[in-house]
């Protein structure tokens, strides 16, 4: 009788919370992905709230996904997009692993097909698609894990000379927030990806958002804590006609 008077004055969401701070391999199911989920994020340092701007979605998505199971399972799309903005593994947060499999190299090649990795789109509802590089050389790009790299197409030309639009770059989505320092980054913008170079003022560590084309206005003196980064650019891709 005690311990199910207890059981009742614990929330449920603090029960499934403390499974996934134990040492964790992958979730089993729904309920695991989402205590797996909120593990994570805490650990990264995000809220319920800025994980759910990162997929375009209302502030209270997230918080009701692992709160109370609605929707009762995350789209593979957001799942990848979430993964990629921690910095982690899809499959630490319910993604089966198969989803994610090494691009096979051409087969007059004698290479295995896990020399090849596939990097995926930074935003799968874009017109960007993957693209397959050396896993050593790729992983010479990262940060941290691989699985943080995702590919963007430039688009427009605020970013000129630099980059000029039909650019493929790869993204480093772990290489963000608290890491912020002078370079190209991805950021989200009233809801639309875009590149900007980003230069850090050492006193005030306030942010100058710029484009590299100077018919593009500045936006100097901006709180770093207010911008949503995707991830640093690492390398860029062209097509020469």
């Amino acid at each position: 009788m005690h311990n199910r008077h207890l059981s009742r004055q614990i929330p449920r969401f603090l029960v499934f919370t403390f499974i996934a701070i134990s040492e964790y391999t992958g979730p089993h199911d729904e309920l695991e992905a989402r205590a797996a989920l909120d593990f994570h994020m805490r650990t990264n340092g995000h809220s319920y709230t800025s994980l759910s701007r990162v997929l375009g979605r209302n502030p209270a998505y997230i918080q009701q996904y692992v709160r109370r199971g609605v929707p009762r399972a995350l789209d593979a799309d957001d799942r990848r997009r979430i993964a990629r903005h921690l910095g982690i593994a899809p499959s630490l947060i319910g993604e089966p692993e198969d989803a994610a499999q090494p691009v096979a190299a051409l087969p007059s090649h004698a290479v295995a097909p896990t020399d090849y990795v596939r990097v995926a789109a930074l935003d799968p509802d874009a017109a960007t698609f993957g693209l397959a590089f050396h896993a050593g050389w790729v992983g010479e790009l990262a940060s941290g894990q691989v699985d943080a790299l995702a590919m963007l197409r430039v688009e427009g030309d605020a970013m000129l000379p630099t980059l000029v639009p039909g650019d493929h770059l790869v993204i480093d989505t772990h290489d963000a927030g608290g890491r912020l320092r002078d370079g190209l980054y991805a950021l989200r913008l009233d809801g639309a990806l875009m590149v900007k170079r980003l230069a850090i003022n050492p006193a005030t560590r306030l942010v100058t958002i710029a484009s590299d084309n100077p018919a593009y206005p500045d936006w100097a003196g901006c709180d770093a804590a207010q911008l949503v980064v995707a991830g640093r650019v690492v390398w860029a891709g062209r097509r020469f006609l």
